[in-house]
């Protein structure tokens, strides 16, 4: 069965005061349950598009649906629908770790749920520091409540804007696998992250947004398939003499003092790339002890992506 669309933009555009565009017709569609992550330089749009989502912000033309809903006429129903984990740190900061969490809850309107808070708590490991004053808390315990706060009032959609900056790497693994239950409940997640990794290990599809610009929107294993590269390394038995044919003919690159080589191929041509360089250095005579092929990043291709739109 097809998924239905969680998220809707249609010519989406945001201009400053100042004439700055930040937002350029963006057209987008986030199916429901799937882990999108929005990739891009500091000031491509990210925080801006999200905050224009959640209502923090307000676009300049285009449409947005959430659920099926336009955002401006059925403001209170969408908001509902959304749990927002900023990139800032702000919350009370003389409230309890609980208090803070059950009131995040109340101002949707819902009853109290002390279950559901000592779960997400427990979730996050946070149980232990429910009683703990906000501003005694490390910057990764911080984090952890704001995300806490985004649930508590049960989304569907949850946009995280890099969720695990400032966190150690246990918290970064366990916020993880806290997103994956989330998206087993069929909950719509958006991430925002400058962890390229983070995105290479949970997200079903990928955008890219670079100077207010969509650039691209691609499953994320086809994406890698498609723009991805491969490198051979090609181990030698003795250095090589840099002035050798092969490495002008296929561009190799000349590693480990003359003792390997990098070749850079697309993944579509590996047979014939990798057969053509292999004779050429048996014609000269250069003679390997092992070969290795490593793939592109996905940080690579996001990184040749952004290079390449300037």
């Amino acid at each position: 069965m097809q998924k239905s669309n969680s998220i809707v933009l249609s010519s989406l555009v945001k201009t400053f005061p100042n004439g700055l565009v930040a937002l350029d017709a963006i057209n987008l569609q986030i199916k429901e349950g799937e882990i999108f992550a929005l990739l891009g330089p500091n000031g491509a749009g990210k925080t801006t598009l999200i905050n224009i989502i959640c209502g923090l912000s307000t676009k300049t033309s285009g449409d947005i649906k959430v659920n099926g809903l336009d955002i401006e006429r059925h403001f209170r129903e969408v908001r509902k629908l959304i749990g927002l984990v900023p990139q800032e740190l702000y919350t009370d900061m003389f409230e309890t770790v609980w208090d803070t969490v059950c009131f995040s809850r109340g101002l949707f309107g819902l009853p109290k749920d002390s279950l559901l808070v000592e779960k997400i708590l427990n979730d996050l490991s946070l149980w232990s520091k429910r009683q703990e004053i906000m501003k005694n808390l490390s910057g990764g315990m911080k984090r952890r409540v704001l995300i806490a706060k985004a649930l508590a009032h049960e989304p569907r959609i949850l946009f995280l804007d890099e969720p695990t900056a400032g966190v150690d790497v246990e918290l970064r693994q366990d916020m993880w696998e806290l997103i994956r239950s989330y998206k087993k409940q069929k909950v719509t997640i958006i991430l925002t992250t400058h962890f390229i990794d983070e995105a290479e290990t949970l997200a079903d599809r990928v955008g890219v947004i670079n100077q207010g610009k969509l650039i691209l929107v691609e499953d994320k294993i086809s994406l890698m398939t498609k723009l991805g590269k491969k490198t051979l390394v090609i181990y030698l038995e003795k250095k090589i003499n840099k002035i050798a044919n092969v490495i002008s003919k296929f561009n190799l690159e000349v590693k480990n003092d003359g003792l390997e080589l990098e070749y850079t191929f697309d993944e579509n041509e590996e047979g014939t790339a990798i057969s053509d360089l292999i004779r050429a250095l048996a014609a000269e005579e250069i003679h390997f002890k092992t070969l290795e092929t490593k793939k592109s990043s996905l940080e690579e291709i996001f990184l040749d992506l952004v290079v390449k739109k300037k």
